[in-house]
C-alpha cells in the first residue's frame, strides 16, 4: 500500500470512528485495528491520533469555503442566499458526519475547534454578513434587521433541520429528491416569514 493509501484509508476509517465517539471516546488501538494497521502507523502518517483527528476536521470543514465563491457569484444577494442554503443542503448530502463534528466542537471542543472549526464557521458568518449588508444596501431587505441575527436565524434553520433528522424521520420527509422543496421553503420562510 502507498503512502497516500494508507493515509486515505486511516482519514476513511477515522471520519466515522471520531463523528459517532467524538476525540476522546476513540482510541489509538482501535483506529489502528479499524484501518488494518500497525498502531505506529498512525504516528508515522499523522504524528499521532490529535494531529488525524485535526486532518479530519480539516478536510471537513473545508467544505464550508465554498461560501466564499457563493459571494464571489454574479447575482443579487438574495440569490447568493439561495445558493446557500442550496449548497447546505448539498453539503450535509455529500457530508454526512459534518453536524456530528460541529456539535461535538461546540459541546466539548478539542484544541482543533480554536485551529480549525472556529476559523471556519466565522468565515462563513462574514461572507454572509457582507452578502445582507449588500441587500441592506441594495434595498432588498429590510431596514432595521441585525445583519448578525438575521444570518444566525438562516443558518441555524438549516442546520437544525439537518441536526434533528433522526428525531423526524417518521414526521418528514428527508429523501434528496425532496430538497429542491426543502430549499424553496426554507427561502420562503427566510424572505417573507410564517405571519400573513
Amino acid at each position: 500500500m502507498s503512502d497516500n493509501d494508507c493515509r486515505v484509508t486511516l482519514m476513511a476509517v477515522a471520519t466515522p470512528l471520531f463523528a459517532e465517539k467524538g476525540f476522546h471516546g476513540v482510541s489509538v488501538r482501535e483506529l489502528a485495528k479499524a484501518a488494518g494497521m500497525n498502531l505506529s502507523m498512525i504516528s508515522y502518517y499523522f504524528g499521532g491520533k490529535e494531529a488525524l483527528y485535526a486532518a479530519v476536521l480539516s478536510q471537513q470543514f473545508a467544505t464550508l469555503g465554498q461560501v466564499t465563491d457563493i459571494k464571489a457569484l454574479a447575482m443579487d444577494p438574495l440569490g447568493k442566499f439561495e445558493r446557500y442554503i442550496r449548497s447546505t443542503v448539498e453539503r450535509y448530502r455529500k457530508n454526512p458526519y459534518l453536524l456530528r463534528f460541529y456539535t461535538s466542537e461546540l459541546t466539548n471542543p478539542t484544541p482543533s475547534f480554536q485551529l480549525i472549526v472556529k476559523p471556519a464557521i466565522r468565515e462563513v458568518l462574514v461572507v454572509l454578513q457582507e452578502i445582507f449588508n449588500e441587500g441592506l444596501a441594495a434595498g432588498q431587505f429590510r431596514q432595521g434587521l441585525d445583519p448578525m441575527d438575521t444570518i444566525l436565524a438562516l443558518a441555524g434553520m438549516i442546520n437544525f433541520y439537518f441536526l434533528l433528522e433522526p428525531v423526524t424521520q417518521e414526521m418528514v420527509n428527508h429523501a434528496p429528491q425532496r430538497d429542491e422543496v426543502l430549499v424553496n421553503h426554507l427561502m420562503d420562510i427566510f424572505t417573507r416569514g410564517v405571519a400573513v
